[in-house]
């Protein structure tokens, strides 16, 4: 109870704060963009796919460009395109932009005080097709930051702002439509149905662009052996006060390395809600944390397998029809007790595995035998197929050309 009320006591005096700072900044620009990607942590998804393409096509010369990050350093080189700036998250340039630019495009919520004007556009991306339940479709939540009825009260809060969400399929628009209450609040039609603009890099990749990304992860030219990208989710009820959501490898990396790395390398990634960080200096010849990598597509492309559990990469990924494995240890927790699930994982294409002893004989028997069968194809016929490499052009006709 405490807890809630002091959010709000929060909330309210930034709202005064921002609706002060609004009124002596009161003009919108209706040429100007801002972007931002999971909470101004990379450059990445389909904010940055949209960015890309924008800035590539003529038909959007006339239109300028903000990113805001949280490490604004190491985001310098988008300063290269001359209509482009970089604020720092959460700063007071990052609201100035804010209150200026006439579009926001984001893959995560905004701050519950950030309201856009009548004239604003807020596009809201989201990051991926959920296997778990979202919103207003959690009948529980093992959350150790939020209850149930406060995830709600978020979901609400953003649902009643943004005037675009997009969809990447009839079964996403359909849970998108629950998870954030828009009949309630008259607001079905905000989903734009064109695909995952971030999807289109993996139709769109070329032999070049292989060999830059593994330069940029470090792979040697001469390292042939294949590549495994274990992606997993975070856990709603693993977190630590004053650090943040936390994982623990629920893996024996010392005999995996042993059983694995003379044929295989690991590129191991955190999701971008964990803060702890994993030490994997022991295991330098065979795990590479890629964790901090900006953009995941870049090691989807990289890999040759996928290992994760509930994660929605699993989505993106099966655009590639590549082999994927489903490592759900805690299958029964996380299914009953933490989120529960929209389909039944039976669809899923590839072996689900609950225990370690089973994982590496599976990776050399998928590696091995692996076929891209009618279960897989059924799949992607379900969930990707409006992905095509051409997402990015739709959507940004969709959003900027009915202005």
């Amino acid at each position: 109870m405490f807890r809630i009320l002091l959010r709000e006591v929060l909330l309210q005096k930034r709202l005064l704060v921002y609706r002060v700072f609004r009124s002596v900044n009161t003009e919108t620009d209706s040429k100007l963009v801002l972007f931002e990607s999971f909470k101004g942590k990379s450059y990445s998804c389909s904010p940055k796919a949209i960015y890309e393409y924008m800035i590539n096509t003529p038909e959007f010369k006339e239109y300028r460009f903000v990113w805001a990050f949280k490490n604004t350093r190491k985001h310098k080189f988008i300063l290269e395109n001359p209509r482009t700036e970089i604020v720092k998250m959460y700063g007071k340039n990052y609201e100035k932009a804010l209150i200026k630019s006439k579009y926001w495009v984001t893959n995560y919520r905004m701050l519950d005080h950030i309201i856009p004007r009548k004239d604003q556009v807020y596009v809201q991306c989201w990051h991926g097709t959920p296997l778990k339940r979202l919103g207003f479709d959690l009948d529980y939540s093992e959350n150790a930051m939020n209850s149930t009825r406060e995830i709600r009260s978020k979901y609400t809060k953003d649902a009643l702002r943004f005037k675009y969400l997009l969809s990447p399929s009839e079964f996403c628009t359909d849970k998108f439509t629950s998870a954030w209450n828009l009949k309630n609040y008259g607001k079905e039609n905000v989903i734009i149905e064109e695909g995952y603009p971030r999807n289109d890099i993996l139709f769109n990749y070329n032999k070049e662009i292989m060999k830059d990304i593994k330069e940029k992860l470090g792979i040697p030219s001469n390292d042939h052996r294949k590549i495994i990208l274990y992606a997993p989710t975070w856990r709603d009820n693993q977190h630590e006060s004053g650090v943040g959501y936390t994982y623990k490898v629920k893996l024996d990396l010392y005999r995996m390395k042993e059983k694995l790395v003379e044929e295989y390398l690991v590129l191991f990634r955190l999701h971008y809600l964990v803060a702890n960080s994993i030490d994997f200096d022991e295991f330098k010849d065979f795990i590479y944390n890629v964790s901090l990598y900006d953009d995941i597509n870049h090691l989807y492309l990289a890999s040759d397998m996928l290992i994760t559990d509930y994660s929605s990469v699993m989505f993106d990924y099966a655009n590639l029809e590549r082999p994927m494995l489903f490592y759900m240890y805690d299958l029964e927790n996380y299914r009953d007790d933490i989120r529960g699930f929209y389909f039944d994982i039976s669809e899923l294409p590839g072996e689900i595995i609950t225990e370690e002893d089973r994982l590496i004989k599976a990776i050399k028997e998928t590696s091995e035998s692996f076929k891209f069968d009618n279960k897989y194809k059924k799949f992607n016929n379900k969930y990707n197929y409006l992905d095509d490499g051409n997402a990015s052009q739709r959507v940004a006709n969709r959003i900027f050309n009915k202005e």
